[in-house]
């Protein structure tokens, strides 16, 4: 069971026909959703190999404020690996060290706005110390 953390309520599996209606390549991928908050999430593809069947979440439910931050995260960490700064992983690491977190925990798709602001703040001096 998956709960919204906006509201505390039981989000509920669906297809991606209902999230993303004009995108027919999502319609097969699951998503958590939770309707009166316009809350949803991802899932990992599925994989039986590792006891994944396709409805284990990406990360936590995202409102649009949420959503808009982590997709601006991705914009400014990813050009530290994207652009040869680091590996992919090394990139990770780092931002891991610079929060205060495990690697484990460091995952753009479970962080909450703040985070997402300090991911954004901590790639952009970063690029422009490469730049300097």
């Amino acid at each position: 069971m998956i709960k919204c953390p906006y509201c505390s309520r039981e989000a509920r599996l669906v297809t991606g026909n209902v999230i993303y209606p004009h995108k027919p390549a999502l319609s097969a991928k699951y998503f958590w959703q939770c309707v009166p908050c316009d809350a949803y999430v991802g899932c990992h593809a599925r994989n039986l190999k590792y006891g994944n069947d396709g409805t284990v979440p990406l990360g936590r439910l995202a409102n649009r404020e949420l959503r808009k931050a982590k997709s601006l995260a991705h914009v400014y960490f990813d050009k530290i690996w994207q652009k040869g700064h680091a590996s992919r992983l090394m990139a990770y690491q780092w931002l891991a060290a610079k929060m205060g977190l495990s690697r484990e925990e460091c995952h753009i798709g479970l962080f909450d706005v703040e985070r997402c602001h300090q991911v954004i703040r901590l790639s952009r001096e970063f690029l422009e110390g490469v730049r300097a």
